[in-house]
């Protein structure tokens, strides 16, 4: 009966979490914002769209960011809280624990990041993180935020993966055939990767696209054709 109950409410439950989700995030927004930026709020938009709590964060981020002229710092800043998260296992808990009182977590957000030279921008998003418990959602909100510095940009990452490494001429035109792809006005980063478990070829990932050229997954194809029936 309980049971039935909650599945029952749980369209409600999640339509509430939603509406408090996206509360917290206006209230952000409204946060950032300076009576400089309203002029330009209405020309400025985010170079794709983004859903859920972490991507409504972060095209928050980038409005404000991109209304101040700031993206490229701002980008720097929040990838440097990532990177002291990761090195710091204090820091680490710290961002991650909400049973620390919002007061408490709001101040030590402040100095910390005052006394970093942080720009305003930051500091009060970092800030508003810290008043709606979301600071342990900083890494996935910031990897959001580099996905729209980087459409911004123009710039397509492009992930490869092979046995050994690709020469610097095969890469040169994987990035032409690529920028045939996906348009002659971006800008393609190759980031490799050695894995050896694909025993040759290579496997290309981008956005949601991956090509997969490797020999493993050939010699899959290969078996499972020779698997089936066939007439003489």
């Amino acid at each position: 009966m309980a049971a039935r109950h909650l599945r029952s409410g749980l369209p409600l439950l999640q339509a509430r979490l939603a509406a408090n989700e996206s509360a917290a995030v206006a209230q952000v927004s409204r946060g950032l914002a300076t009576e400089a930026d309203k002029p330009k709020e209405n020309k400025i938009k985010v170079p794709k769209a983004l859903y859920g709590g972490t991507g409504n964060y972060a095209s928050a981020l980038f409005l404000a960011a991109a209304n101040a002229n700031s993206l490229e710092k701002v980008e720097s800043e929040i990838l440097d809280v990532v990177g002291a998260s990761k090195k710091s296992p204090m820091f680490s808990q710290f961002m991650k624990d909400t049973s620390v009182p919002k007061e408490t977590r709001v101040k030590a957000i402040t100095e910390i990041f005052s006394e970093a030279g942080f720009t305003d921008i930051t500091k009060k998003f970092l800030s508003a993180l810290a008043s709606n418990g979301r600071l342990k959602y900083v890494e996935r909100i910031a990897e959001r935020f580099v996905d729209l510095t980087m459409a911004h940009r123009g710039e397509v990452k492009v992930v490869v993966r092979t046995v050994v490494p690709l020469p610097d001429k095969e890469e040169k035109e994987l990035k032409e055939t690529l920028r045939d792809i996906l348009g002659k006005d971006k800008t393609i980063l190759v980031e490799q990767k050695i894995d050896q478990s694909i025993m040759g070829g290579l496997v290309i990932e981008f956005g949601q696209k991956v090509f997969d050229m490797s020999i493993k997954t050939r010699a899959k194809q290969m078996e499972a054709f020779l698997r089936l029936p066939f007439d003489i």
